[in-house]
């Protein structure tokens, strides 16, 4: 985990700034955090079966299996892999396809509750299309 120093007070500019020092998982980690923090703060004013949803849809994948994956990524791309990496590397896969297959089912569920399509729901929740592993 990176460790940002910060002062007492920080203006949303400077704490722009720290969150950049974070490397990409760590972020990824952040972003689900925040925009956690966000449904929850918007949950009192949103029914309870859509709070709930908004949360799970905000947990992403965990920051820890994410940074893994990368590195066995990296490892593969440089044909560095032992096998027992490469089983590894299979293994999150499926974990991170099984974990972002549950969150389209819970945007579906959204959808549904909201009366939208997902394309729009993805929309307005400023959500873009996941991006391709491996």
């Amino acid at each position: 985990m990176t460790v940002i120093k910060l002062e007492a007070q920080l203006p949303s500019d400077e704490l722009i700034k720290a969150v950049e020092q974070l490397d990409a998982p760590e972020l990824e980690q952040f972003v689900a955090q925040v925009l956690a923090l966000h449904a929850r703060r918007k949950a009192p004013a949103l029914p309870r079966a859509e709070a709930e949803l908004l949360q799970r849809i905000n947990r992403g994948v965990p920051a820890d299996l994410q940074r893994r994956y990368s590195e066995l990524i990296a490892r593969r791309q440089a044909e560095q892999l032992a096998p027992e990496e490469h089983r590894e590397l299979h293994w999150l896969t499926e974990r991170i396809e099984q974990i972002e297959a549950r969150r389209a089912d819970d945007l579906a569920a959204l959808a549904r509750l909201r009366g939208t399509s997902l394309a729009q729901l993805a929309a307005d929740l400023g959500i873009a299309p996941a991006a391709r592993h491996g």
